[in-house]
This record gives C-alpha cells, sequence and structure tokens, in this order.
C-alpha cells in the first residue's frame, strides 16, 4: 500500500512540474514583445531578422514614428511626393530635427510590398559607401511600409538626362557637364564594384538611370534595392521577384531569353546600357533613327562605334564645352561596349570597370 500511495505521488508531482512549466512558457510567449535582431556594423555580411517593431532607426540621432511621419507629409499628400516607381511613391519630409529625409511609401499590396521592405530594409541599412544610398530606419504600420532614407537635392539622374529635354526649365537648371557625367559613372561603377566584391556578393538587378539619385555635388547614389539579391546562397534576404518587372531596356539578352536567376554579370550589362545612356542623353527605351531604319540603342552603338562615329555619339547638348578629348571619349564607349557583351562571360567585372574608368578626367 505504501508503494502505491508512493508511486501515485510521484506521479502527481510531475504532472504538476510539466502543467506548471507548460502555462510559464505560455504566457512569457504571450506576453514577449516582437523585437529586431540587432543589426551587425559590417558590409561583409547581412543581419538575420526574425521579427520586427512597427518602427527602427539605424541613426541614433534620428528619432520618428509613423505619425510623425503622417504629420510631416500631411498624411502622404501628393504636394510632397518628388519621385516615385513599381516599389512605391517617394516623399520629401522635414523631421522634428530639422533633417530632410526623403521617405519611400510602398505600394499597399501585401504581399509583394513585404518582400520588397524586407529587400531594400536590410540591404541599405547594413551598406556604408559613398556611393550607396543611406537608409536612417523603417515604419510599418498596418498595411503601409515606410523607408526613410537621405534626401539628395539633386534629385535622380533620369531627371537631369531627360526631363530637362522634354519640358521647360528655368535657368538655373543645365545640362550635366561631361566632367560631371563621367563623375557620376564612376560613382555608380564604385558603388556596383562595392556590392559585388562582397563576401557575400549583391546584385542589384535593377540599375537605370531612375535609380541613381545626385546628391549637392552630384556625386551619384545607387538607390532602391527592392530587387537586390545575394549571389552564392540559398538564403536570401532580398526579393525573389521576377526580374521581368525591370526596364526591359536595360535587361541583357539572358534574361530576354528566359533566364531567371540573379547574376553580377546581369548588373554589368545594365551598367553598361547606362553608359551609353549617360554619355548620348538618348532614351534606352526609345528607338534611334540608323540610315533611315528605328533601331534600338544596343544596336545603334555597336553600328556607330564600328564605324569610327564616337564623337557623333556624344551628346549634342554639351559639344559646347569644348573640352571633349576624342581619345577619352572613345576609351569610355570601348568601355561601355565591352558591358554590353552578348556573351555574360565575356563581359568585365565591376572592379574592372571601374579601373578601366578612372584614367579617364572628369
Amino acid at each position: 500500500m505504501d508503494h502505491i500511495l508512493q508511486a501515485s505521488a510521484c506521479v502527481l508531482v510531475v504532472f504538476f512540474f510539466f502543467s506548471l512549466t507548460g502555462i510559464i512558457t505560455f504566457w512569457a510567449f504571450r506576453c514577449r514583445k516582437p523585437k529586431i535582431t540587432q543589426l551587425v556594423s559590417t558590409t561583409n555580411q547581412l543581419p538575420s531578422i526574425t521579427t520586427v517593431d512597427q518602427s527602427a532607426s539605424f541613426d541614433p540621432n534620428l528619432k520618428f514614428s509613423m505619425t510623425k511621419l503622417r504629420a510631416a507629409t500631411k498624411n502622404f499628400s501628393p504636394e510632397f511626393i518628388i519621385g516615385g516607381g513599381s516599389f512605391g511613391t517617394v516623399y520629401k519630409a522635414q523631421l522634428s530635427n530639422g533633417v530632410t529625409v526623403a521617405i519611400k511609401r510602398l505600394n499597399p499590396d501585401a504581399f509583394k510590398g513585404f518582400r520588397e521592405f524586407w529587400a531594400e530594409m536590410v540591404t541599405l541599412g547594413m551598406l556604408h559607401h559613398p556611393n550607396i544610398a543611406k537608409i536612417f530606419g523603417y515604419c510599418m504600420s498596418g498595411s503601409d511600409r515606410l523607408l526613410i532614407y537621405e534626401f539628395f537635392q539633386n534629385g535622380s539622374l533620369d531627371r537631369w538626362l531627360h526631363l530637362e529635354q522634354e519640358q521647360e526649365q528655368d535657368e538655373a537648371t543645365s545640362t550635366l557637364s561631361w566632367g560631371t557625367r563621367i563623375r557620376i559613372v564612376k560613382g555608380v561603377a564604385n558603388g556596383l564594384s562595392f556590392l559585388h566584391s562582397l563576401d557575400k556578393p549583391i546584385a542589384h538587378q535593377d540599375i537605370k538611370s531612375r535609380n541613381v539619385f545626385l546628391d549637392s555635388d552630384f556625386q551619384a547614389n545607387i538607390c532602391d534595392f527592392g530587387h537586390a539579391m545575394r549571389i552564392d546562397t540559398s538564403t536570401s534576404y532580398a526579393s525573389t521577384q521576377s526580374v521581368g518587372t525591370m526596364g526591359y531596356c536595360y535587361v541583357p539578352p539572358e534574361y530576354k531569353a528566359g533566364l531567371t536567376t540573379a547574376t553580377l554579370e546581369a548588373d554589368v550589362y545594365s551598367f553598361g546600357i547606362l553608359m551609353f545612356e549617360i554619355a548620348t542623353g538618348k532614351r534606352p527605351n526609345l528607338p534611334t533613327l540608323l540610315d533611315g531604319e528605328k533601331v534600338g540603342i544596343v544596336e545603334w552603338a555597336r553600328k556607330m562605334l564600328a564605324q569610327d562615329k564616337h564623337m557623333q555619339m556624344v551628346d549634342a547638348s554639351i559639344l559646347w564645352e569644348g573640352g571633349l578629348i576624342e581619345a577619352h571619349v572613345k576609351e569610355y564607349f570601348e568601355i561601355a561596349e565591352m558591358c554590353i557583351s552578348e556573351i555574360k562571360r565575356e563581359r568585365p567585372t565591376m572592379a574592372k570597370v571601374f579601373r578601366l574608368l578612372n584614367p579617364i578626367p572628369m
């Protein structure tokens, strides 16, 4: 009888212990506040993020919230819009401490926007380079996802290359000089070389003039990392969205043929197209008349270079400078032509491209 009582007591004790443990675990889980894993200040790896607060600042000097950002933009009034793209709308806003920032409000599509939000937040939040746009933080509330990053006084490169040609501008806005264009090209090349040279390289996947922003000194800054993909890893914090959403004119032939894997060589090709766009002032998505026939920018460029007409390719609006040296112009276009090789393995790395561009004076 004593043995039976002892056994029963043991069973009750064990049952009580596990019940108590289960209750404590349950309440601990219910009461736990979501948090973001500490970001590691390194450019060689991306952080491991599990859960996230409604807002976070990567800059200790800047504090913001969804309420404050709504107030700064008058609830995202159209008067504050300074740009936009496939991922959302960009607003200019001044924080309470006087700092002017750009706020990207991602499109409300929950599934699509969530992937792009994480891609850009994690990628930009970890990268520190003079030619990569700096992100200050983010905010989430319901379907609203905001990225807060530095404001660029001179706006997008696309605006300077094209909009001032297509609509009336005041006298304060002038055409980019050849030297400034070379500086911009070198800046983009430097930023891409940095991304591609990381221990786990990052393919931007959407290099185009609309995703290059210029600061007050016309220094180039690569933005919009919604398509960015890490290479050489089975797990990515970046969007796996189809590369077909990229500007078609910047997409290399292998993507048009059906390749969907992100590659560094694709970035090189897009950069080559950007080089032609910057030097010629031509929109890559519009045909150019050559010998009475409308052709794309790639075919036009190759035929012009084959006929040694590189000086005729330069944007006519900057020829007044009188400082163009033919040898430098030819060298520039030869580098661009290398980048748009039909065979991706024949394209140079961005590190090599940057080295080749370096001797060209600004």
